[in-house]
């Protein structure tokens, strides 16, 4: 872990063996930082981008094992045109861009979501990220895309139902673990911390399912502007939490 290059005194805030090991954000205020700066909605998208540079230049150094963001939901295609197709160049774009990257910092590009509803050439960028970087295992960086949790959930619902059907599968045995093996994070690990930005105090239909016991953290700060010594004030919030997972206090003394 090298955090000789991270300025920050909140660092020695932070108890470097308890760090999460799954952060997840939903990235909102790209629009409204720019409106209030008097620019184009898209132009919170591009700069929102650089926003994600540096989270994952951050969770990288500081050895965090998954990292997932809420890039696109369902509900996102409902947008103009327009403007679900820029975020799809945008993607493009940054995926281009980030590729060699990824594997010189060994960091595994994975994807949740529907992405058979994503644009072709979008779709064979994605598999060639996946394909280029499978063998990184350092930390993963997974991009929600054409994701919602219900559907999530309600796809894992009709899997379980087909083994049934085909008798692969004995409803005696559905487990958590059997049920979680159909969820798109199966290859993750739990999730700890969820960040959202931007005042809104809400989780939007994202990853309901993983987060029964994942720490939230809310911030008035909007994506464009959310900083590296943001994501660290986040982290010191969450090793601030006593996390007892059903447990009384008294339990969790005793353990």
């Amino acid at each position: 872990m090298d955090l000789s290059s991270i300025n920050s005194p909140l660092l020695e805030e932070i108890d470097l063996s308890r760090l999460p090991r799954h952060i997840a954000v939903i990235m909102d205020g790209n629009g409204r930082w720019a409106k209030k700066n008097s620019l184009p909605r898209i132009q919170g998208h591009w700069e929102g981008v650089k926003t994600v540079d540096r989270i994952v230049t951050l969770c990288r150094k500081l050895d965090i094992e998954a990292l997932t963001l809420y890039s696109f939901s369902e509900e996102n295609w409902n947008r103009p045109p327009a403007e679900t197709s820029t975020l799809m160049m945008i993607l493009d774009h940054y995926l281009k861009k980030e590729l060699r990257r990824m594997r010189d910092e060994n960091i595994r590009f994975n994807t949740i979501g529907h992405i058979d509803e994503l644009p072709g050439e979008i779709q064979k960028r994605i598999a060639h990220t996946k394909e280029y970087t499978r063998e990184s295992d350092g930390m993963t960086l997974t991009l929600a895309l054409s994701y919602g949790g219900r559907q999530e959930i309600l796809d894992a619902v009709r899997k379980v139902a087909e083994k049934v059907h085909a008798d692969d599968l004995c409803v005696e045995d559905i487990d958590y673990s059997v049920f979680e093996s159909f969820l798109h994070t199966n290859s993750l690990p739990d999730l700890d911390l969820l960040i959202r930005t931007s005042g809104e105090l809400r989780v939007s239909n994202f990853l309901l399912y993983q987060i029964a016991y994942t720490e939230l953290h809310y911030t008035e700060v909007l994506w464009p502007e959310f900083q590296e010594e943001d994501l660290l004030k986040a982290i010191i919030d969450y090793q601030g939490r006593e996390r007892r997972f059903g447990l009384t206090q008294e339990q969790i003394v005793k353990a």
